[in-house]
């Protein structure tokens, strides 16, 4: 581990250890694969390493390092094959999530949806990576959350750690994040509209055409899985 980190205040060593190390792993200070040692993280913010040791374990329940016996705590990695399982069957069911969410993001919901979208574009102003991944995060689990469809949340909970990870590389491939506001803006205006058909089509463009996409033409994606399931049919 090669990142130092700035002293604590005392008012803020609770939460601060676990929100600094969140910041710097999603931003990129700390890289995929990289360790974080106790003993190095406790010196640099001149504090004991009870912190520290609470704030890795909090990391490691939220996915994003990983413990390894006898050898130390890792920033965890995502390969490149997951995100593009991910994004084939995210093509597949998510115009189908956010059809049957549709109704409550028309509706009583519609503030939540609106609400993710200008955190997006507040982080973009601030170029706070973390902040917006968890925005574009929230909308896509949105749609989840509100199909009434538990398999669906399932399957959205099982990969949301893995979509984390990757957009903490994706975001950092955009010279101006706002530019991740507008496709989501994008989805939302075509959500309240109801054309799911137009919604695939810009989902499609969005999983896979971003500077950090993982492959594009990967034999698992959704193109080819969608031809196999039209020649099954």
């Amino acid at each position: 581990m090669t990142a130092k980190f700035a002293p604590l205040e005392l008012r803020t060593r609770p939460d601060g250890v676990y929100q600094v190390l969140r910041q710097a792993i999603l931003d990129g200070t700390l890289p995929a694969g990289g360790q974080l040692r106790e003993a190095h993280i406790a010196a640099d913010m001149g504090i004991s390493r009870s912190p520290v040791r609470e704030a890795l374990t909090k990391l490691e329940e939220d996915g994003l390092v990983t413990k390894v016996a006898f050898c130390g705590t890792f920033v965890a990695e995502v390969s490149a094959e997951a995100i593009a399982q991910i994004a084939s069957i995210r093509y597949l069911v998510e115009p189908y999530a956010a059809a049957l969410s549709a109704k409550a993001l028309q509706g009583s919901r519609n503030a939540d949806m609106r609400a993710a979208v200008t955190v997006m574009r507040l982080a973009a102003d601030r170029d706070d990576i973390p902040a917006s991944i968890d925005a574009h995060l929230q909308l896509h689990r949105l749609f989840y959350e509100h199909s009434g469809h538990e398999l669906l949340q399932d399957m959205w909970d099982g990969w949301e750690t893995k979509l984390r990870l990757f957009l903490a590389a994706d975001h950092r491939s955009y010279s101006d994040l706002h530019e991740i506001a507008t496709a989501h803006e994008d989805l939302m205006t075509l959500i309240l509209s109801g054309d799911v058909d137009e919604f695939r089509h810009a989902l499609a463009h969005h999983v896979h055409s971003a500077p950090g996409a993982p492959l594009q033409d990967h034999p698992a994606g959704p193109l080819a899985v969608q031809d196999s399931l039209k020649n099954r049919g």
